[in-house]
């Protein structure tokens, strides 16, 4: 059995917590720098010069890419052979806290949705445990800003619907929500499981690199028309229109009932923030 050590842990999700509110990650920045290439509206194509530049700005000084530092999510993958002595959730906990106030980003949670106190350090975090084999710890941290967020949505459908029922229901959300989640969107599908999973799993999807599309052919389909038929609403960047909508779509699937067919739709600003250290 290996053990690690409780406060490399706290440094470690400290540090990612920094580095995903400074640093865009690169295949967002190559995505964005893409479509402005592509874009046919003038005014659609200043805005996306602008993100490149508001990115360029935050990582030369060191500087939030967006003011909302987000709810943070901690993906946690946990090889079998490790051995705690502490509760690891009460280590990513404090790492959040230790990131978020010692980094100076914006604590942004509520001790209960209703008395809306703040809680001061941007605790706690959202976090999910996933156990693997071998001894590493990999842990990745997605901060979600509350104005896609407050534009995401699950449903569960009848499986009549099919897959252009699906796809009409995120399209008409992305198009509905227009400039509220700061366009061009990245957005994480999770479909099949039930109502609580498929959101864990759009959440997941999030994490994946833009521009590489699932090993699925199923999904890797939905993923191509989804991104066409976002595209085709003509919201644009920040809602003033153009062919810039979605930057990409990820699609993750999963087994369900015969009777049910779960979709949850996490949309995603273009700041698609994710940062992952290895232990």
């Amino acid at each position: 059995m290996r053990h690690i050590d409780r406060q490399k842990i706290v440094d470690t999700v400290a540090k990612l917590c920094v580095d995903a509110a400074l640093y865009l990650p690169e295949d967002v920045f190559i995505s964005l720098k893409t479509a402005k290439e592509t874009e046919a509206s003038p005014i659609a194509k200043e805005i996306l010069s602008q993100l490149i530049e508001n990115a360029q700005i935050a990582k030369g000084e060191e500087t939030p890419i967006c003011q909302d530092t987000g709810l943070c999510i901690v993906f946690a993958e946990i090889g079998r052979e490790i051995h705690f002595n502490y509760d690891i959730y009460d280590a990513i906990n404090e790492g959040i806290g230790k990131g978020y106030c010692e980094g100076y980003l914006r604590k942004s949670m509520v001790r209960h949705p209703l008395d809306r106190v703040n809680t001061q350090n941007n605790t706690p975090g959202v976090i999910h445990i996933k156990l693997t084999e071998g001894d590493k710890l990999t842990l990745t941290v997605a901060p979600k800003g509350g104005g896609s967020e407050n534009m995401s949505v699950a449903k569960v459908f009848p499986p009549a619907v099919g897959e252009e029922g699906v796809i009409d229901f995120i399209k008409e959300t992305v198009r509905k929500a227009q400039g509220n989640p700061c366009p061009p969107v990245v957005l994480g599908v999770g479909i099949g499981g039930n109502l609580e999973y498929d959101s864990y799993l759009s959440k997941k999807a999030l994490t994946r690199e833009v521009g590489v599309f699932s090993k699925n052919p199923i999904d890797r389909a939905l993923e191509e028309k989804i991104i066409k038929a976002v595209n085709e609403t003509g919201v644009g960047p920040s809602g003033f229109g153009g062919d810039t909508t979605c930057l990409f779509a990820f699609v993750e699937s999963y087994p369900c009932h015969i009777a049910s067919l779960p979709v949850a739709l996490s949309i995603n600003c273009h700041a698609a923030r994710h940062k992952s250290a290895t232990l």
